[in-house]
């Protein structure tokens, strides 16, 4: 079974998973941000792809691209740091997040290939069309035993929704509001409008919602809607203003009241 079934099976609810850039703040930190999130709890890790255009990310996040990049991060060192640091965290579920170019680029099965060997569990492409997933990853999302997990906003029409429940596995990535990542005091009345809206359709499969969750108030609200809430942009803030991963996952912890 997937590492992300065997997550919501243990834990159907209050779910949290942390974003975090590889290559950010250093090129070796990869296998520390994970050891450190693991060992604080977090239940689930997206490990960022940096990418030179991150269209859905804000700024926070975009920086965070950007100095991995001058880093020298790649999608092959990635691969690589994961699969060294898979072997110690062996049970929380590890999501890779990037765009559709540098997998491209690495090229698409030898992607899910190499993502089986290190011990990826799911994988997230905000810039992926839906109709390009059902006619060129759909097989081998079941071939490999990878979901790919996508995204729905408000825009998003209830029969699409209906669609990605019907044809995706995993879990629904949630985005908060039609705009890019970063933090947030609280959700609006017309972003609760929407969660509750979704909620009432009686969707197969989880949903955790992310983009603007950065307190104790915007957590919980995410938690009353949906099985869990994903963070990125806070957790990176942290990395910037603490010496190690694991200060940066205290940091965090504390900024939402956990």
């Amino acid at each position: 079974m997937n590492k992300i079934q065997q997550l919501f099976e243990r834990k159907p609810s209050e779910i949290l998973s942390i974003y975090f850039t590889c290559g950010y703040p250093h090129l070796d930190s990869t296998g520390d941000v994970v050891r450190a999130l693991a060992a604080g709890g977090i239940d689930m890790i997206e490990v960022g792809v940096p990418f030179s255009d991150p269209m859905a990310d804000g700024p926070v996040i975009q920086e965070s691209s950007t100095i991995a990049l001058r880093n020298g991060m790649t999608l092959e060192l990635l691969l690589n740091q994961i699969e060294e640091v898979r072997a110690e965290v062996t049970d929380v579920p590890l999501v890779l997040m990037g765009y559709l170019n540098p997998m491209m680029q690495y090229g698409i099965e030898r992607l899910f290939v190499r993502c089986k060997e290190v011990g990826i569990d799911a994988l997230i492409i905000p810039d992926l069309p839906f109709h390009e997933y059902m006619r060129d990853f759909k097989e081998l999302c079941r071939k490999y035993d990878l979901p790919m997990i996508m995204l729905i906003t408000p825009e998003t029409s209830e029969e699409r929704i209906h669609l990605i429940d019907k044809n995706c596995d995993g879990f629904i990535y949630m985005v908060s509001a039609a705009s890019t990542t970063g933090t947030k005091d609280k959700f609006g009345e017309q972003q609760l409008d929407y969660f509750r809206k979704v909620d009432s359709l009686g969707l197969e499969h989880k949903r955790l919602i992310g983009f603007g969750i950065s307190n104790p108030t915007t957590l919980r609200e995410a938690w009353t809607y949906s099985s869990g809430a994903i963070i990125g942009s806070l957790f990176i803030k942290c990395l910037a203003k603490t010496s190690t991963p694991t200060e940066a996952v205290t940091s965090l912890r504390e900024t939402i009241g956990l």
